[in-house]
């Protein structure tokens, strides 16, 4: 059964008329008229009213249904959520500019839809959005390519390999002693700079840049202190500098996802080997961790996996995540235990990005895991970036927005220029924006290019530039630590840190750095 026969069926079992019908809904008679004959069709806002008032559900007038499907919400035989206790992570529909935003730049052709991407998206959480989310998914799994789409962005391995350029071969890694030191540097490195940026994780320039002036840490070069924030100041900010972590007020680093993944890779590894499969990764999320330990998309791949979706279903359904920041930094323990080997790496970081990304989601973490692997063997910051290049096909937009950093780098364009035309690129004040794998692998690139090898200032600039501040500050450190050791580290950057890392996998609450970083030595090849 067609919407204008429906219409009409419900209109006529009420005994209404069409001018009666046109005025509970605010149309015009000739509207109705034209949705019974099939001329129009009411927008999603009327069936949503027409529904409502009926007491029937949009199914029935949607889909082929004859039966007139009552909803029955407080009754024992329909038991329905309470949708306000759902976390919009975890629910579709609440994301669909999110959604919408993400298709479009994969090249999908919705652009007709976003009519109804905005419609839906304003509807108030519960079971009508919820339909309405499930139908756009399916539009959105079955969308053609754009025409004139000009780029080429596979998710699965052999494809990817298809379309690398330039690919650098296994090397021979350092010595044992050296090695050692690098591996630990990585470790610390990582740590220290996500703890520089965890203190201002989520903030917006508009509002970090003013802050680090008035605290006399602009440019920024040291972390912040809690000693210099006032009651004026956390009243004058929006946002929520009392509430943070700060430097000299932890003893060990806080727990923190960052820092959570690199000690989750290492236990699949020591549980699984170095062959793991993407699913062994799946079900040490779901043995280590609970569900609020995830974000975005890795929360909805959690989800997934209770749900019975394995990888790389788990990545696809449902999820507008799907090439954020998540993957990109948990690639970096397989950067580790590759040294000199940027394609093993690539590799493993895949089996571990597959489960919850797709497309440039997974080469984000690919492109780190191959640079920490090549800075192993290599200290040139040019050279590092390109080598993680070469584990990524070069007809995606990770490849181009890469390049276009270091072509600038390259020209002579100034850091303040550069880091300027990614916020011109790239809208912090979206979540898309700001979460993106491109937007903050731009950001990496640049702060690892313009701190020319200076660690402090390398993360510095990773995190005074804004978006994920933590995620790039922690990403640049380990890219450094491995490349010139734990001596780039200084004192200033490593006490707060007290050789102690927390975490919130279960079983393992503190941790050793230099233990982590002796154990990650026993897992290289």
């Amino acid at each position: 059964m067609s919407i204008d026969t429906a219409i009409r069926k419900i209109r006529t079992a009420a005994k209404m008329s069409q001018e009666q019908f046109a005025s509970v809904f605010g149309v015009s008679r000739q509207s109705v008229q034209k949705w019974e004959s099939g001329e129009s069709v009411p927008e999603i806002g009327k069936i949503i009213k027409i529904a409502k008032y009926f007491d029937v559900s949009a199914d029935t007038l949607l889909f082929d249904s004859d039966t007139r499907i009552t909803e029955e919400l407080s009754s024992s035989k329909d038991i329905k959520p309470k949708y306000a206790n759902i976390s919009d992570w975890e629910m579709y529909s609440a994301n669909l500019m999110t959604e919408y935003a993400q298709s479009i730049e994969e090249g999908l052709d919705v652009e007709r839809y976003k009519d109804i991407f905005e419609a839906v998206s304003r509807l108030p959480k519960g079971e009508i959005k919820k339909r309405f989310g499930n139908i756009i998914f399916d539009i959105v799994l079955n969308a053609d390519t754009a025409e004139g789409y000009k780029y080429t962005e596979p998710s699965e391995l052999e494809r990817i390999k298809c379309l690398r350029k330039g690919n650098v071969k296994k090397r021979e890694k350092p010595e044992k002693s050296i090695l050692e030191d690098k591996i630990y540097g990585a470790w610390l490195g990582r740590i220290c700079g996500c703890l520089l940026g965890k203190t201002v994780e989520g903030i917006r320039t508009n509002e970090l840049v003013p802050f680090l002036k008035e605290t006399g840490n602009y440019p920024m070069h040291r972390y912040i202190m809690r000693s210099e924030v006032t009651d004026e100041m956390c009243e004058r900010y929006k946002y929520r500098f009392a509430k943070r972590c700060y430097a000299d007020t932890c003893n060990g680093m806080p727990v923190d996802d960052d820092t959570n993944y690199t000690v989750m890779a290492q236990l699949i590894v020591e549980k699984c080997g170095r062959n793991f499969t993407p699913y062994d990764v799946s079900r040490a999320w779901l043995k280590y961790q609970g569900k609020d330990a995830y974000c975005t998309a890795e929360r909805v791949a959690y989800k997934n996996f209770v749900n019975g979706y394995e990888p790389p279903e788990s990545a696809k359904y449902m999820n507008p995540y799907r090439e954020w920041i998540g993957a990109q930094i948990r690639g970096d323990y397989f950067g580790y235990i590759n040294p000199g080997d940027p394609e093993a790496a690539a590799d493993m970081a895949f089996r571990d990005a597959c489960i919850s990304h797709v497309k440039n989601g997974i080469y984000g973490e690919m492109f780190v895991s191959a640079m920490i692997a090549g800075a192993a063997v290599t200290s040139d910051i040019e050279e590092i970036i390109e080598i993680g290049l070469g584990e990524i096909p070069h007809t995606s937009r990770l490849y181009e927005s890469v390049t276009s950093v270091l072509n600038e780098y390259r020209r002579g364009v100034t850091a303040e220029e550069c880091f300027g035309n990614i916020h011109e690129k790239w809208n912090e004040y979206t979540t898309h924006g700001w979460c993106h794998t491109i937007s903050n692998a731009m950001i990496v690139t640049a702060a690892l290019l313009y701190g020319g090898g200076d660690y402090g200032r390398s993360v510095c600039m990773a995190v005074e530039t804004g978006f994920d501040t933590d995620c790039n500050g922690a990403t640049v450190g380990s890219v450094l630590g491995m490349a010139l050791g734990s001596a780039c580290i200084s004192d200033e950057w490593s006490r707060p840190i007290n050789d102690t890392l927390y975490t919130s996998i279960f079983g393992v609450d503190k941790l050793s750095i230099k233990e982590c970083a002796r154990k990650t030595l026993a897992h290289v090849e």
